[in-house]
């Protein structure tokens, strides 16, 4: 909304030295946000002034056309003579008045004004149009041609009201009050602890049976409905230059007198009005419900089939206006502009359902003024004198003759009253304001309040939001200033911290990003289509996916159930920023569909839910798992002085794993696995045993060069997918001080040949199993193939092992039948063999 100062001063008596940016500060501090203070005119000098066009000289040569114009501007000029001024418009004719700005002027955009000679001519000067002033569109799309009894030489500036401050206030859906100038100056007095001057106060006749004829057949739709005839008005009458800047500056656009007046009204009282053409009227006028696939051509041309929950004015014909939406093309009024124009309108000022035009006007996507302020919540009580207010500038501004008859139509309705006890905004707030304080800000926002220790609080009619004692409360607090308001900080239950599930999520988190890795998280929803891109078999449990009725994209309409999509898209946009060397991680949760679905039940908002309650909402939730992914691409280590570097690859991926798995305290099983996205032949499954059994928590690998070219991803992509939920229940993650022993170590290396599918996983199990006791650590170190040494199908592991007793210094022999004891039992399980 915006609203001019020079306006809101009508009805305000704000201090003369009060500033827009003053204003704004107050309206701030009552809960209205400003957004900006608009300063027109601030960088306009004058000379600007009045003047009429003597004669116009056609000149002949040009691209375009040019004239040559002599404009009389009195004594402006100060020689009284005719200032010559060349100008390409063409809306103007000999005889006109126009705007002048004279050589020293300066226009908004620090456009100075100087004599220049142009098209062989000199111009001393410049006819100006409204937007070379700053005034925004005429409609005329030209020169600013001036009433005829506009006088020469008047001071143009002071004229078109061209210095100016316009606040422009983002109004909430619920202060539909505020749509207007009317309910911004109800705020601003209240700010001020000034007396407000109300536009809606006025002597408005009463019904009587000489009206307009209505018939209004929904009574809920629309529960009132004023009809007042203005006959007689001048077809030539345009709108005052005052009532059309007025417009203007509240982001409007001059259309006709009659139009303009209702917009006028709308803005001013913030009642959306219509005119109808009595002529174009044909018989009684109704409110009812659309029929389905009923046509209405509405007033921006557009022929629209209606719905049966459309609310519709209708005339004998059938709709003439989509209810507080837009009018009808077929009762329009005629711009003055034409060869006949309208002498007799119909005024229509009626209150509608809110909520039946929010949904018309989202039906139709057609959001008008007036459908804003409907659905927002309009004055009903201000429609009778919003109707009369239109007839006053009629007949004083067209010369109309406002008939006699007046019709309302009006829903029997009553006056809305909430209890609420005296101290209630004391008990929300924090902050006592007493009873006295309580009943004066209430009365100043136009409540009735009777009672002492329980209030009865009638709620004055242009506040519909108003609904309850909360509500109440709010406004106590708002007009007594937040910012008055105490910063108490609560005081939470001693020995209370991060749960262990938080705690081993920011361990996962600092372990990868010590690793470095960068945590990238990303929006929890995805497409199908994706699942295709990953290589996914079709009946692969991932497949399965929680669908959301209203997605905020409908490319992703569907919940996660991998990190995986969100990672790798992010890895593509930076890959594609010129960022190549990259390694990205997310923990975040995954969304899996319950085999049996069920609709949850809805919590109280009055009280805590119990833990019965909780756990109903929580059975029918997905399940939903936390996960930790991994993606890397390019370098690993950079090259440099120190070294050559190397890439990222499939090895980096397993690590990452096995970083997450030891912050958990679990022992990872690492093994070779074949898995949707991954490269075949270099894909691990990770598994941990629960319970005894073994289960897969994850895969880690390089990805396969299929999903790397349906996802655009760079070559050599690795990715790590890890569930964290299940590791935490297998881990211990309970810190252990390592036990030093003071005896040495004995160290024995040995190389196994096995057949190439074996796993390295079997192979050190088996080899740490038979070592038994004194075995303190195993390490691979070596994997050699080489077909004419070890024969076709064999691959050589070499591994380091160590031997310590905490008691003694082992033998030679002792750490040799450990050893051997090992190879024998690997040989057992794996077939594996000492290389000769």
């Amino acid at each position: 909304m915006r609203v001019p100062l020079s306006w809101l001063r009508e009805y305000v008596d704000l201090p003369a030295t009060e500033t827009g940016r003053d204003v704004q500060a107050k309206l701030i501090s009552a809960g209205l946000e400003v957004e900006t203070v608009e300063q027109l005119g601030h960088d306009l000098k004058g000379p600007l002034v009045v003047g009429q066009v003597l004669t116009i000289e056609e000149l002949e040569g040009f691209k375009k056309p040019i004239r040559f114009c002599t404009v009389d501007v009195g004594q402006a000029n100060g020689t009284g003579e005719p200032q010559e001024i060349v100008c390409g418009a063409r809306n103007f004719a000999v005889g006109d008045k126009v705007v002048v700005v004279l050589p020293g002027a300066v226009l908004p955009g620090n456009f100075a004004i100087a004599a220049r000679k142009t098209y062989g001519k000199t111009s001393h000067g410049m006819i100006c149009s409204g937007d070379e002033l700053g005034m925004g569109d005429d409609g005329s799309h030209g020169i600013i041609v001036l009433p005829q009894e506009t006088e020469v030489g008047k001071d143009a500036i002071e004229l078109l009201e061209l210095v100016d401050e316009v606040l422009d206030i983002a109004v909430t859906a619920n202060r539909g009050d505020c749509l207007s100038i009317r309910g911004v100056a109800r705020e601003t007095a209240i700010a001020y602890g000034l007396p407000l001057r109300d536009p809606a106060l006025l002597d408005v006749p009463g019904p009587n049976a000489f009206g307009y004829p209505v018939q209004v057949s929904d009574p809920v739709g629309c529960d009132r409905f004023t009809a007042r005839t203005v006959t007689g008005l001048s077809p030539e009458a345009r709108s005052p230059i005052w009532l059309q800047r007025r417009l203007q500056k509240v982001g409007m656009r001059p259309i006709s007198l009659a139009v303009d007046v209702t917009n006028y009204v709308m803005m001013e009282v913030g009642q959306p009005l219509h005119a109808y053409d009595r002529t174009l009227v044909q018989g009684t006028i109704g409110v009812r419900r659309a029929a389905e696939g009923e046509k209405l051509v509405t007033l921006d041309g557009v022929e629209r089939t209606l719905h049966t929950e459309d609310l519709v004015i209708t005339d004998e014909r059938g709709p003439i206006g989509l209810a507080g939406v837009m009018g009808g093309a077929n009762t329009e009024i005629a711009d003055h502009a034409e060869s006949e124009g309208t002498t007799d309108v119909v005024i229509e000022a009626a209150h509608f359902d809110a909520v039946s035009i929010a949904r018309t006007a989202r039906r139709h996507k057609l959001s008008s003024e007036a459908s804003k302020r409907f659905e927002r919540g309009v004055d009903p009580q201000a429609s009778s004198a919003a109707a009369q207010r239109t007839v006053d500038l009629l007949t004083l501004l067209a010369g109309g003759t406002a008939e006699a008859g007046v019709t309302e139509v009006i829903a029997p309705s009553a006056p809305h009253t909430i209890a609420v006890p005296a101290d209630h905004p004391d008990k929300v707030a924090g902050v006592v304001y007493g009873r006295e304080t309580v009943v004066r800000r209430l009365q100043e926002i136009g409540c009735d309040v009777y009672g002492q220790d329980e209030l009865i609080v009638t709620v004055p009619s242009w506040r519909p939001d108003l609904g309850e004692g909360n509500d109440l409360a709010e406004e106590v607090i708002r007009l007594e200033g937040y910012e008055n308001l105490p910063s108490t900080l609560p005081k939470p239950p001693s020995g209370r911290g991060l749960t262990h599930r938080q705690r081993l999520h920011r361990r996962v988190g600092r372990a990868l990003a010590g690793a470095g890795y960068v945590e990238a998280p990303n929006y929890p929803f995805v497409g199908e289509q994706v699942f295709d891109q990953l290589g996914l078999d079709a009946d692969d449990p991932a497949r399965r996916v929680v669908r959301l009725t209203n997605p905020l994209n409908d490319e992703e309409p569907a919940l996660r159930t991998s990190l995986l999509p969100g990672l790798l898209a992010a890895l593509r946009r930076n890959d594609g920023r010129g960022s190549h060397d990259l390694a990205l991680f997310e923990t975040g949760l995954v969304f899996l569909p319950r085999e049996e679905q069920g609709v949850a039940g809805q919590l109280p908002v009055d009280r805590r839910p119990t833990a019965e309650e909780i756990a109903a909402i929580d059975a029918v939730l997905p399940e939903q798992p936390r996960h930790v992914a991994a993606v890397l691409a390019g370098a690993r280590e950079q090259a440099g002085w120190w070294g050559k570097g190397r890439p990222a690859d499939w090895a980096d991926a397993v690590e990452a794993a096995r970083a997450v798995a030891a912050e958990a305290g679990a022992e990872l099983i690492v093994r070779k696995g074949q898995y949707g996205p991954w490269h075949p032949g270099r894909c691990a499954e990770l598994v941990v045993v629960a319970d005894g059994t073994e289960r897969v928590v994850g895969h880690a690998g390089e990805l396969h060069p299929r999903v790397l070219k349906a996802l655009g991803l760079p070559a050599r992509t690795s990715a790590m997918e890890l569930d964290l939920d299940v590791l935490e229940q297998v881990g211990d993650d309970t810190p252990r001080a390592p036990g030093i022993s003071t005896f040495p170590v004995a160290t024995q290396d040995v190389a196994l040949v096995v057949d190439a599918y074996v796993p390295h996983a079997d192979v050190e199990a088996a080899l740490r199993e038979g070592a038994g006791e004194l075995l303190e650590a195993i390490r691979l170190f070596d994997v050699y193939e080489n077909a004419e040494q070890l024969g076709d199908g064999r691959k050589s592991l070499a591994y380091a092992l160590r031997f310590r007793a905490g008691d003694r210094t082992l033998t030679v022999d002792e750490a040799s039948a450990a050893r051997d004891a090992a190879v024998a039992l690997a040989g057992e399980r794996t077939g594996a063999v000492l290389r000769g």
